[in-house]
């Protein structure tokens, strides 16, 4: 009866890895995807495809950490700092955006929480060291 246990579990353990493999290789796609887009969000689309690489393929994690775009943010991300310049950039691209929105956008409750998500993002960005 172990053993059979033994195999459901390893069985498990494949079926996670490889939906948080899709799961990183399709955040992936979308991240460098906002690179050229400009509503689509770079940041939170990496960030999460490293956290799903951390736990489906060494690989692709070493991959996207040491990408000459964007491994340098990862890494410090982790760490939890950002360069000033990027956070400057990211905070002035993020607020050029909300501000846009909210005067193309008619609905108040929208503009609402566009504006709640801009606080929330500068803030969280704030928190981390600057270097």
């Amino acid at each position: 009866m172990d053993n059979i246990d033994n195999i459901k579990e390893s069985r498990k353990v494949r079926v996670k890895r490889a939906l948080f493999f899709i799961g990183g290789t399709i955040s992936l796609v979308l991240g460098m995807s906002g690179l050229f887009l400009p509503l689509l969000p770079t940041t939170p689309f990496i960030l999460l495809s490293a956290a799903c690489f951390l736990r489906s393929s060494r690989k692709m994690y070493d991959y996207v950490t040491h990408h000459k775009i964007f491994g340098r943010y990862i890494r410090n991300y982790e760490k939890g700092v950002m360069e000033k310049k990027d956070k400057y950039r990211t905070l002035a691209i993020l607020w050029i955006g909300i501000i846009f929105s909210a005067f193309v956008i008619d609905k108040i409750m929208v503009k609402v929480i566009l504006l709640a998500i801009a606080v929330g993002v500068t803030i969280h960005l704030n928190s981390l060291k600057a270097v």
